[in-house]
């Protein structure tokens, strides 16, 4: 069913909000029945018609107005034959004092059937429903007894006059709809360009700023053996950790770069960390002076809980190398089924630094870390639970629930 055949079938004033204008059509219809049905009957009985042919005739002209409120094209279908099948049925009787072809209470009905069409239907059926009424007072004009008072130009005007009413409100309804409709958009269009600019921001401010330094940190890495004289072997092998890590980190800021300033981001196209890229992180970790003792895990985990545990653990290795540096440290990754479904345990468990206190590579943290652990496990449906242990060293414990996994080692 298209939109317009929608709008359609529902009642006359559906979309609006008021509640008591969505029933305002329904009460008009209902008390045009009520009042025009008896007088209807009553006066075509008195005029000389039937009794049965009368109420039928009334109950066709009267009824289809409750219709009209849901199908007024179709209602008036009903209504219009059954006035012209009263018109010729009046010629039938005597014909004195008869208000011939159509009687005042058809008239009160059509011209609030015509209202209800210029509500609902286009110009163009409009059009043809004044016309057909036209011509058939016209025609029934020239069947016009000549004791009769002749109605026709009357029901065509004021038909006329509520077809036209009827269509302009619905042109103006239609124009303030689109207009409010366009409105959003803009505000949308707007809203969007707000967050694409907000981006593009960020997105300078990481590129001269991290990516500058880290670049001057790969370069400087990298040409140390050739700088110095007397590099030993061991000193060159760190100074080329360190370009490897840099590097590293330039590549996955030159895809986050991508994303920010992308208009129609669909996620990256290189693949994401997830378990089993874990074990990189433990050897850059070791390389960089921290003994880790590491049991891995390679469950196949959906994108989003694999990259989740990845930047857990990565956080919280970094965390030892600033702030517990040589501390002895373990790592360890599960996957199995609980009760409540399958789930990835990750705990990083550092001890004391060895030797005398020493001052932390970072004297101030900014505390961000701890947080973003905490979203990216609360974004999986896990828990993670971070803080000191009594001798000295940190513990950091999360739970990522999984849904789908398809293998536990």
């Amino acid at each position: 069913m298209t939109p317009v055949e929608r709008i359609r079938t529902r009642a006359l004033f559906a979309g609006v909000s008021e509640r008591w204008i969505q029933l305002l059509p329904w009460a008009v219809a209902f008390v045009l029945c009520v009042v025009l049905l008896p007088t209807t009957s009553h006066v075509l009985r008195d005029w000389g018609l039937n009794s049965g042919v009368a109420n039928a005739l009334a109950v066709a002209q009267t009824a289809p107005l409750l219709l009209a409120v849901l199908r007024p094209l179709q209602a008036w279908y009903v209504i219009f034959g059954a006035d012209i099948v009263g018109a010729l049925a009046l010629l039938t009787v005597e014909q004195d004092g008869v208000v011939w072809p159509f009687p005042p209470m058809e008239i009160v009905g059509y011209v609030a059937l015509c209202l209800a069409l210029g509500l609902r239907e286009p110009r163009r059926t409009l059009v043809l429903v004044w016309l057909i009424t036209a011509g058939a007072n016209a025609t029934l004009g020239l069947l016009a007894p000549e004791d009769t008072d002749g109605a026709n130009p009357l029901i065509t005007v004021l038909s006329g006059v509520a077809l036209l009413l009827g269509g302009a409100l619905r042109e103006r309804y239609d124009a303030q709809r689109k207009l409010a409709e366009q409105e959003t958009i803009s505000e949308a269009e707007r809203a969007r360009r707000t967050l694409l600019e907000e981006r593009a921001r960020i997105a300078r401010e990481l590129h001269d700023v991290v990516a500058h330094h880290m670049s001057v940190i790969t370069v400087q890495a990298d040409t140390a053996p050739y700088r110095l004289d007397g590099v030993a072997p061991d000193v060159q092998e760190e100074f080329a950790s360190i370009a490897a890590a840099a590097r590293e980190s330039l590549a996955e800021m030159r895809r986050l770069l991508g994303v920010l300033r992308n208009e129609d981001t669909h996620g990256e196209l290189a693949p994401q960390p997830d378990l089993t890229r874990i074990g990189h992180l433990v050897e850059a970790t070791v390389r960089a002076g921290v003994p880790v003792d590491y049991s891995p895990c390679e469950a196949a985990v959906p994108e989003s809980v694999g990259l989740a545990a990845y930047r857990i653990v990565q956080e919280a290795l970094a965390n030892v190398v600033r702030h517990a540096p040589g501390a002895p440290t373990r790592v360890s990754v599960t996957a199995g089924d609980g009760e409540d479904g399958g789930w990835v345990t990750l705990l990083v468990v550092n001890g004391p630094a060895p030797g005398p206190p020493a001052a932390p590579l970072e004297e101030v943290g900014t505390g961000h870390g701890l947080v973003g652990m905490r979203e990216r496990a609360r974004l999986e449906g896990g828990t993670l639970d971070a803080g000191p242990l009594p001798d000295g060293g940190f513990r950091v414990a999360a739970r990522l629930r999984v849904t789908g996994r398809k293998s536990t080692p």
